[in-house]
């Protein structure tokens, strides 16, 4: 979701960019595996531990991507806007939980 007001906005990410994209479809060709897996019946336990390694990387992408967004949008907020960088710090809070449930 992009507000119309940061549009443009360099984000924490940009530099990593790359490497991000890479993950993800790295991840992207492990899910494929694990329809490929179904489709072609395998032993449950064998698509439970490809699903998990799937999970663990979501969860590791989320967690950089997390860390990049308080070191660089967080903290760009707190000096330029604290009243922007409150509300930031409530909206990672909030991504944190949400992390946490999943």
């Amino acid at each position: 979701m992009m507000d119309a007001d940061t549009r443009g906005t360099v984000r924490g990410y940009s530099i990593d960019k790359a490497d991000y994209l890479k993950r993800l479809k790295r991840i992207e060709g492990q899910v494929r595996g694990l329809q490929r897996m179904v489709d072609e019946d395998t032993y449950c336990i064998d698509v439970l531990t490809q699903v998990s390694a799937v999970t663990k990387a979501l969860q590791s992408v989320a967690v950089g991507l997390l860390d990049q967004h308080v070191r660089h949008c967080v903290a760009h907020a707190v000096i330029d806007d604290p009243v922007h960088a409150d509300r930031m710090v409530t909206e990672a809070t909030k991504a944190i939980e949400r992390l946490i449930k999943s």
